[in-house]
């Protein structure tokens, strides 16, 4: 064992593990409480493990456990054959049940929150009603890699190493289904997989980029169709969409709904509002604002592809206008002007930033609704609008993606 401060990478070091933090892993000390600071993967809170040294930084280490000496009651065996050290890295928390998943991310939002935005707020994580296991066989978009042999399979944490797999446990069972992992693929880098709401399964062959395995994260590279139609169909908030299958949706079949709903729930729209729905892809959430509204509703969207389903699925709204532009440069140069009464945001998961922010606060709407996958940017966001005299009149968090460390939060914020 070794305790030493001149570590190399795969040196073990045995440690008692702190508090989860954002990223998917936990925080521990080497050497006691003011030691060098270790990121441990696939360990719980209180446990104490011997860790791997997988990387290390100025200041940190980061680690795998290998060995469990004083395992947690939330510890259980993975479903999935491929999440252990040195496997695939697409789910972060198989090792621990379902009531832990939540505990875990429920710490991580109170902690971004306290840490960057000076908030101590109450807010828990809540699972999606799913029917049969929460936490298997949600996931409706999967990306495969492939490596330099044609194998197709998913990534191992942190790395462009390609784990060969026989299914992914999480997928939708429509993907899990597909012949996909039995093939060799030599003319592609990656394999997109969806299957939808309405019913569609899609395949897509993708070459250019690298390929990731983070659910919030937006595909990119050149695509082309290989399996299903051109446009598929997805269903939410009480509407029919159809998006390419290559466009941006939530990944979780219940996302949507989930959190249309508390968008409502949260703006409160009432007839004659006018909104901005920033960000705002296929536009889920200005389709639903406006039906309550019956007024003009702007949609902003910088992907071509967004912008082309958006018109497409908002041509019976009348007062629904779509704008192709980065949504800062919109704003500050006023492709999209005030007044205007409700504000949704839903960035990627950079956030919105300073520059959005303060240009939103100016706007002065009577309420935004922020749409978030990553606490730590919504944390930045939310102390600037703080900032700015705004405060969080609400906070509500859903487990949008079981299994792994992410998880989605809708904020209110009022002037």
């Amino acid at each position: 064992m070794n305790n030493d401060p001149d570590l190399v990478q795969g040196d073990r070091v045995e440690l008692t593990v702190g508090a989860p933090a954002h990223g998917g892993h936990c925080v521990a000390r080497l050497g006691g409480p003011h030691g060098r600071v270790v990121f441990v993967r696939h360990a719980l809170p209180g446990e104490r493990v011997t860790a791997e040294i997988t990387e290390l930084h100025k200041g940190f280490l980061r680690a795998d456990a290998v060995e469990i000496h004083e395992a947690s009651p939330d510890r259980v065996t993975p479903p999935c054959p491929y999440a252990h050290p040195g496997g695939c890295g697409g789910c972060d928390l198989q090792h621990a049940s379902g009531g832990a998943q939540l505990g875990w991310k429920t710490a991580v939002v109170r902690e971004q929150l306290s840490r960057l935005a000076g908030i101590t707020h109450s807010v828990r994580v809540e699972a999606l009603p799913a029917a049969g296991s929460p936490l298997l066989d949600w996931r409706t978009r999967v990306r495969y890699a492939v490596d330099a042999l044609g194998r197709p399979g998913l990534l191992k944490h942190r790395s462009h190493e390609v784990v060969p797999i026989d299914r992914c446990r999480i997928a939708h069972p429509a993907i899990q289904e597909l012949d996909l992992l039995q093939l060799d693929w030599p003319d592609a880098d990656a394999l997109e997989a969806v299957a939808t709401s309405g019913g569609d399964v899609a395949v897509l062959a993708r070459r250019g980029s690298a390929p990731s395995d983070d659910p919030t994260e937006a595909p990119s590279g050149f695509r082309t169709q290989l399996r299903g139609p051109a446009e598929v169909t997805e269903r939410a908030a009480g509407r029919t969409w159809s998006i390419p299958p290559s466009g941006f949706w939530q990944v979780h079949p219940l996302a949507a709904d989930t959190l249309v709903a508390t968008v409502l729930e949260m703006l409160k729209p009432v007839e004659g509002e006018v909104s901005w729905d920033l960000y705002g892809g296929a536009g889920l959430f200005a389709a639903a604002v406006a039906t309550r509204t019956k007024a003009r509703t702007t949609v902003v969207e910088a992907s071509p592809t967004g912008v082309a389903a958006a018109r497409a699925n908002l041509a019976d709204l009348p007062g629904a206008e779509v704008v192709e532009a980065r949504v800062d440069y919109a704003l500050s140069r006023r492709r999209v002007t005030g007044p205007v009464d409700l504000v949704v945001l839903d960035p990627p998961r950079a956030g919105a930033g300073a520059k959005v922010v303060k240009a939103v606060a100016a706007a002065r709407p009577r309420a935004v609704a922020y749409v978030s996958c990553d606490p730590a940017s919504l944390a930045r966001d939310i102390g600037t609008f703080r900032s700015l005299g705004w405060e969080l009149a609400d906070l509500r968090a859903f487990d949008c993606f079981p299994m792994t460390q992410h998880v989605e939060c809708v904020a209110l914020l009022t002037p």
